[in-house]
């Protein structure tokens, strides 16, 4: 039976349709109102807010761990800065795509892994042999998908530390909002201006 996720309080309360649905074990809102159309244009003319917290989220640490995801990834994490996010698909050993999703690189040998189907087991496998840890942090880490052209001033007004105006596409930086720290990805699956709360 799913769970719900730490911000099912608040989405269950305007959930209208009462739609949800199975999202990897966590209860996920199917559609807040009878039409997409209100969610849709919300996130293309002012904001939206998702609730993401039931993506897989792994830790990746150690001194090869960049080494580890460059292994499975199609993209160069060790060429990465400190604060790059990568958007990037991993592969078996034929070359098929497995899955796909976010690599964060939040020091020189850790990072964090995001994806939407269960792939600890192929990290793990993957980084045998070397001085890497593959941790699946999906239960200690919430998120949401802040999206939409209004998004910045939304987080502006909200009260976060972090300097909105500089933040890059695809960078990370560390703050905190309202006083709960948080990591702050510009990234995002809308298309549109967006960001990420980690917490």
């Amino acid at each position: 039976m799913p769970i719900p996720t730490p911000f099912h309080p608040c989405t269950s309360a305007l959930c209208e349709t009462q739609e949800w649905r199975d999202w990897a074990g966590y209860l996920a809102a199917g559609t807040y109102q009878p039409s997409y159309e209100v969610e849709y244009y919300a996130i293309r003319t002012s904001a939206g807010l998702i609730d993401v917290s039931p993506l897989y989220k792994y830790e990746v640490m150690g001194p090869d761990a960049a080494r580890l995801l460059d292994r499975v990834v199609t993209r160069d994490v060790q060429s990465a800065s400190i604060g790059q996010v990568l958007y990037t698909p991993w592969c078996d050993d034929e070359g098929y795509v497995v899955d796909d999703g976010t690599v964060q690189r939040l020091a020189e040998d850790r990072f964090r892994v995001t994806a939407a189907d269960p792939n600890l087991r192929w990290f793990q496998d993957c980084g045998l042999g070397m001085d890497a840890e593959v941790r699946d942090i999906s239960e200690d880490l919430a998120a949401l998908a802040l999206q939409g052209p209004n998004a910045r001033k939304i987080l502006q007004a909200a009260g976060t530390d972090i300097d909105l105006e500089s933040l890059g596409y695809f960078r990370l930086s560390q703050g905190a909002l309202a006083g709960i720290p948080l990591t702050l990805t510009r990234t995002g699956y809308t298309g549109d201006l967006g960001y990420e709360l980690w917490v």
